[in-house]
Order: structure tokens, then C-alpha cells, then sequence
């Protein structure tokens, strides 16, 4: 059984949202507790540094991340959205969330390749699996999965990554950074049609990205026998030397913003299937993203269901 360490930090309970927002701080709180509530596995806790703009810039233009943090405000929200579409939010305490967020990351990062660790969850939010190169949109503002896969090569020459992302909805900004790029695997099952409307089966791009959008009402076995069959049986002949997951739990059938119907205990199988390939292939390096999920009760359950399946 390995060791879990768990990045996150205090600035990232800050982040504010306004009233009746689904992506709140109080998801935060309930997945902390319920890791603090776990007692049979040795689980280290960390504060996650702030990400530096350079290895921001390792994806996004500086010009990007510098617009978007002169926009924050000194009082209440400013939408980056046209109204009256405006959920991408930002508010006083943004800045330091947004870089606790990537900075949780790049020292996962840091952690596997300069420590020999094998499983790290970073706990943290604002998401990330939504923002394109020059574009802020679905809560998220910077890729923080995306600036981990750009790190791992710059600074670790690591050849070969593969990114599975589980959230219900398509990462559009995960794609789209990698769409040319052969050395990174991109595999996303999700709900279709649903926000953002990408996603379609023919957006291959370089041939290392494979696109599973299910309908709603998809139970766990069928979700599960999918996500196997069409994405974890590619990862498997990609053979990454990492994996990285964006992990988000609005497949489970609680969730108000989708219609996918997961049990908690289907995300212990489906990590516990990603485990056993980076066991095969990456000497068990993997590093998880907290992105979506919007009940508090399935996101308690659902993640300390996503970290037993981690340290199998």
C-alpha cells in the first residue's frame, strides 16, 4: 500500500463565487474533511507553493495571465463571460488561489520526480480542465494539468504523458493545448451534449487524443467498461512514463449540473484501473487534479472512494 500526499492550501478556500454559485469553497471543506477523516492510510498534507508566471507561461501567454489578474477587483465579482452568461468569476482573493491551485502541480511535480513518490491528489480549486491557451471559461482560469504535463517536459525531459480526464464535462482547454502535440496522450469520457459542446469522437487532433462523450443516463458498469475499453486500453499501448488525472466527480448521479449516473464507489474502480496501468508503465507515477463536482455529499464520498483507489 503506498503513501497519498495531498497538496492544497487555505488560499484556495478563499476564492468567492457569489451566492448560488455551484463551484464554492464549501467543496473544498468537505473533501479536506473527509481525507482527514481517513486514519488507515498514511496521508501527508502540504501547502501548495504559488506557481510562478514562467511556469504559468509554460502554456499560457504572459500577456493572458497579466489581463486576467489586472481585472480582478478590489470589491465583489467581475465575470470574464458576456453577461448574462458570466459563471467564470473573479474576486479579490483571486490571484493567490488561481496560484496556489497551479503551484499544487508543479510541486507534485517536483515531489515525484525528486523524491521517487508515486500518488499525489492536489486538493484544490479554482478547476483547471476548461481553460484554453488565451481563453478563461467553465470556473476555470489557468490548466493547471496542462502547466504540470509543460513542467514535466521542460524541466524533467519526460517524453511520454498521458492525461485521463473523468470529469462529466469535456476538457476543451486540455485539448486544445495538446491538440498537435504527439508526446501527450489526452483521453476525456463525458456527457454529450452538456457545456462546453466539444468533445465529438472526430476531434483526434494529432491521433493522441480520444474523445468518449456518453449519453445521459449512463450507469457506472457501462461508463466503467467504456472508459476501459476506449481510453485505458490506448493509454496502455501509449505507454506513458506519468499519468496525470483531472478528476472530477459530476459523474456521480447526485450532481445537479449533468445526468450520468455513477455510485461513489464506481470512482475506487475506475482509479483503481488507472493505478494498475501506471503501475505497468510509469513505475506507479500518478498525479490527480481535483476539477468538477458539485454535490457535497458525492463529492465527500467520491473522493475518499478516488484516494483508496490511489494507494492500491
Amino acid at each position: 500500500m503506498h503513501k497519498l500526499i495531498v497538496y492544497t492550501h487555505a488560499d484556495c478556500l478563499l476564492k468567492d463565487n457569489g451566492p448560488n454559485h455551484p463551484e464554492r469553497k464549501e467543496r473544498l471543506q468537505v473533501i479536506l474533511k473527509s481525507i482527514q477523516d481517513i486514519s488507515d492510510i498514511d496521508i501527508k498534507i502540504k501547502n501548495a507553493p504559488l506557481a510562478s508566471i514562467s511556469n504559468i507561461c509554460l502554456v499560457h501567454p504572459k500577456k493572458y495571465i497579466n489581463n486576467i489578474f489586472s481585472l480582478i477587483p478590489n470589491l465583489g465579482l467581475k465575470g470574464l463571460e458576456k453577461e448574462p452568461y458570466a459563471d467564470t468569476l473573479l474576486c479579490p482573493n483571486s490571484k493567490n488561489a488561481i496560484l496556489r491551485s497551479c503551484g499544487a502541480g508543479i510541486a507534485a511535480v517536483d515531489s515525484i520526480i525528486n523524491y521517487n513518490e508515486k500518488r499525489i491528489f492536489c486538493a484544490v480549486r479554482p478547476p483547471g480542465h476548461h481553460a484554453e491557451t488565451i481563453r478563461a471559461n467553465g470556473f476555470c482560469f489557468v490548466n493547471n494539468v496542462a502547466i504540470a504535463a509543460r513542467y514535466l517536459q521542460k524541466k524533467y525531459n519526460i517524453k511520454k504523458i498521458a492525461i485521463i480526464d473523468f470529469d462529466v464535462h469535456h476538457g476543451n482547454g486540455t485539448q486544445e493545448i495538446f491538440y498537435k502535440d504527439k508526446s501527450v496522450f489526452y483521453g476525456s469520457i463525458h456527457e454529450f451534449p452538456l457545456f462546453p459542446g466539444t468533445g465529438l469522437q472526430r476531434e483526434f487532433g494529432s491521433s493522441k487524443i480520444i474523445n468518449v462523450p456518453i449519453l445521459a443516463g449512463t450507469n457506472g458498469k457501462e461508463f466503467l467498461a467504456m472508459i476501459d475499453n476506449k481510453i485505458l486500453n490506448y493509454v496502455d499501448k501509449f505507454k506513458p512514463e506519468i499519468i496525470l488525472i483531472s478528476a472530477g466527480f459530476d459523474a456521480h448521479k447526485r450532481d445537479p449540473l449533468a445526468h450520468i449516473n455513477l455510485e461513489s464507489q464506481d470512482f475506487y474502480n475506475l482509479t483503481k484501473n488507472i493505478v494498475e496501468i501506471a503501475n505497468l508503465h510509469c513505475n506507479g507515477r500518478i498525479i490527480s487534479f481535483l476539477e468538477g463536482g458539485y454535490d457535497l455529499v458525492a463529492l465527500s464520498e467520491s473522493v475518499k472512494e478516488h484516494i483508496y483507489g490511489l494507494i492500491t
